[in-house]
């Protein structure tokens, strides 16, 4: 059995969650409570684990017609500057919280676009979570950027390179210039190249490409097209994205007919083409849509069971307490999950009263705890040691997850899991549908799910 098999795509590639948490975001709730969070937030102090910082910047110049983002199109830049008066502000109410000897492992700036400031406001914010928070000197940090190429050229690199940003992220999404003008995205080849070249010559350590199939006017041998131009620059990292239609839900679709986008099947072949360029250009699957280059630190990571899933996907600091900055960000505080108001005015009468911004959230209890650590480790690790979770849990794999274990073993019938000792292991061939494979431990997977979460794969 290959890794792309078109039949088990079809088979288990329907809706489900991305796992980023578990439970889901979907089960975000706004029963929470500020004792919690300063609860939590406590714990962390008290165990000194590390800090992962999001920072939103929700701001676009212009539009994308695939977008599902929580954004603010505007050509008014003064915008930003009222933004990140109250992003300083709870950048402070939220650092008296924290213990100011706990490390910033990792740092992520993600939008909108967060290449939307201009080069006085993003080195003032740098300044402002240094002032507040440990950032690590040396290049110690995983301190990444998701930027727009259209809004960066070689002094803007430098500089995000000069104030401590090693990786960056960025959104490609496809090079065929009759799909781009189709998503209102027009960036050149060439103006991709310019990007990867000077990023190199600054040594950033990392370079993430997102690409999406199922885009306007995209076909198989489009996208590969794109993709044999995308890998010939060697970017560390692809993400493989698969577009979710849903104009109902976001009303920026509705600029695309339905009559330019790819049927089911051809989606489906672009996606098994596209795993299988990717493989034979040399990248591995890390997992999901993710692909690596096997010396990138995420590759090495996950070969040696060190890879994590958090909000920005998967990580090498999964063990970090993430606090989110800005708009709709989501704090991961161990056990308790925050997200701040969606809505703009929102967020900013809560940071204005000195509060923790919330909306939502979700306390784990002990089974979801349990959960968290089989999905999370069958999905980072491909593999669940059944007596560590016994030693760890106090309770049998089998008696606890009785219910599951008819699914498994339909999945291991099918090549897809398998025992190996005592360990539970997903195999190369389950790899790719490993989404589905770990939802029978999922207690809200079910009923809904075609609405609430794009397909798998």
């Amino acid at each position: 059995m290959t890794l792309w098999n078109p039949d088990l795509i079809r088979r288990f590639g329907g809706p489900g969650a991305r796992y980023t948490s578990y439970p889901p975001a979907t089960q975000f709730h706004e029963e929470i409570r500020p004792a919690q969070v300063a609860a939590a937030v406590e714990a962390g102090n008290r165990a000194h684990r590390d800090l992962s910082l999001y920072c939103h910047i929700p701001f676009c110049a212009t539009v994308c017609y695939y977008c599902a983002c929580n954004r603010i199109v505007t050509a008014n830049r003064h915008r930003a500057v009222e933004y990140l008066a109250h992003l300083k502000t709870e950048l402070r109410a939220k650092a008296a919280l924290v213990d100011p000897q706990r490390p910033v492992a990792q740092m992520h700036w993600g939008g909108g676009t967060p290449t939307f400031l201009n080069d006085a406001q993003i080195t003032e914010l740098v300044y402002d979570l240094a002032r507040y928070f440990r950032l690590l000197e040396d290049d110690r940090g995983d301190y990444a950027m998701e930027i727009d190429p259209r809004t960066v050229d070689r002094s803007r690199l430098g500089l995000l390179r000069g104030l401590g940003f090693n990786r960056l992220s960025l959104g490609v999404q496809d090079l065929d210039p009759r799909v781009q003008q189709a998503v209102n995205r027009v960036q050149p080849l060439d103006m991709i190249r310019r990007v990867f070249e000077d990023a190199a010559d600054f040594g950033f350590h990392s370079l993430n490409a997102d690409l999406i199939y199922g885009l306007p006017w995209q076909s198989e041998s489009s996208l590969a097209r794109s993709l044999e131009q995308l890998v010939a620059l060697r970017p560390g990292r692809i993400s493989l994205y698969n577009y979710a239609h849903l104009p109902a839900r976001f009303k920026v679709q509705r600029q695309i007919p339905e009559r330019t986008l790819p049927s089911p099947s051809e989606k489906l072949a672009m996606q098994v083409r596209a795993g299988e360029l990717l493989q034979q250009a040399g990248y591995e699957l890390i997992g999901m849509d993710h692909f690596a280059l096997p010396d990138d630190e995420m590759a090495v990571a996950r070969r040696e069971g060190r890879l994590h899933r958090n909000f920005q996907g998967y990580t090498l600091h999964g063990d970090a307490d993430l606090i989110g900055f800005g708009v709709s960000a989501i704090s991961d505080l161990d056990d308790l999950y925050t997200q701040a108001p969606k809505r703009l005015e929102d967020w900013q009468e809560q940071v204005q009263a000195g509060r923790w911004p919330l909306e939502r959230g979700y306390q784990l209890n002990r089974d979801d705890r349990l959960r968290r650590s089989v999905i999370m480790g069958l999905l980072c690790d491909l593999r669940l040691d059944l007596a560590a979770f016994r030693e760890r849990w106090g309770v049998d794999f089998t008696d606890y997850f009785a219910d599951a274990l008819a699914p498994l073993g339909e999945f291991e019938n099918l090549g897809l899991l398998t025992m190996e000792g005592s360990d539970l292991v997903i195999t190369d061939a389950g790899r790719l549908v490993a989404r589905a494979l770990v939802q029978p431990f999922d207690r809200f997977a079910g009923a809904g799910q075609g609405e609430r979460f794009s397909r798998i794969i």
